[in-house]
């Protein structure tokens, strides 16, 4: 399997995972533009994709979702209320019916020899999910836009091997930083986003033996910079109540404009 960030920030998202067969998107939030380089930077032509699964229906996450569509009529999957919101957002423009697909959380679907499943998290939007992906005994996932964590998604992640986590803000530099605080306390909400500590601690939960490697994305520009995310999540893991240390195993921070370290396993 691959996983790789084609863009990861609080200004867009788009990731691709997939096999050696099948390859899709997670979240369109870039310019349809910026989406086809990343795709073809990765060897691939975006109508190859076998769909593009959606989180939820801010515009960080589907910015591209309407001009990737209708240029390369691709499936796009999505909650039934997220499909909604898509469509009453006049900036996608027009998406023919006929792409969209409705998942269900909890109800996996087969695409192609992928196995997605979609997983109800915590975030304010209409009804917003987060996706495992896996291909026979290979697992990944895609962690982001949740404000808390709990059993049941540590219980859904248990065996995961590539994980692409948000490690969104620095609790202080969100405090002391310029936005208005009912964005402040938006954010740090339970439906809002997981700071650089609450991101070490969920990935503690996470570890075992054959666990590969961790990116952290959907970083805060205003909030956050990679080195301190990166220390931070290290460091919670190597202090926790867990066998391993943060060296222990490949971690990587997304980039926000250009396609990342792309991990096989």
């Amino acid at each position: 399997m691959r996983l790789c960030s084609i863009a990861s920030g609080s200004s867009g998202n788009c990731i691709c995972v997939g096999s050696e067969n099948h390859q899709i998107l997670i979240d369109a939030g870039i310019s349809g533009k910026r989406i086809k380089e990343g795709v073809e930077e990765l060897g691939l032509k975006p109508e190859e994709l076998n769909g593009v699964f959606i989180t939820h229906e801010h515009m960080d996450h589907i910015q591209g979702l309407g001009v990737i569509a209708r240029r390369h009529g691709l499936p796009i999957y999505a909650t039934e209320k997220t499909i909604a919101a898509i469509k009453n957002n006049r900036t996608v423009g027009t998406i023919d019916e006929a792409l969209f697909h409705i998942v269900r959380p909890d109800e996996e679907l087969q695409i192609g020899d992928l196995t997605v499943e979609p997983i109800r998290v915590s975030h304010d939007a209409a009804d917003p999910v987060m996706y495992t992906v896996r291909n026979e005994d290979r697992m990944a996932a895609v962690v982001t836009d949740l404000g808390k964590y709990d059993q049941y998604l540590i219980d859904k992640l248990r065996g995961v091997h590539v994980l692409l986590l948000e490690a969104n803000h620095d609790v202080r530099m969100l405090e002391m930083g310029t936005y208005p605080y009912p964005l402040k306390q938006r954010i740090l909400s339970e439906r809002g986003h997981l700071s650089n500590e609450t991101s070490g601690r969920f990935l503690s939960e996470l570890l075992h033996d054959r666990f590969e490697a961790v990116v952290l994305g959907h970083l805060s520009q205003e909030n956050n910079y990679e080195k301190l995310a990166y220390e931070t999540v290290r460091l919670e893991v190597t202090l926790g109540d867990n066998p391993y240390k943060g060296n222990d195993f490949p971690m990587y921070v997304a980039k926000r404009d250009m396609p990342s370290h792309c991990i096989y396993w």
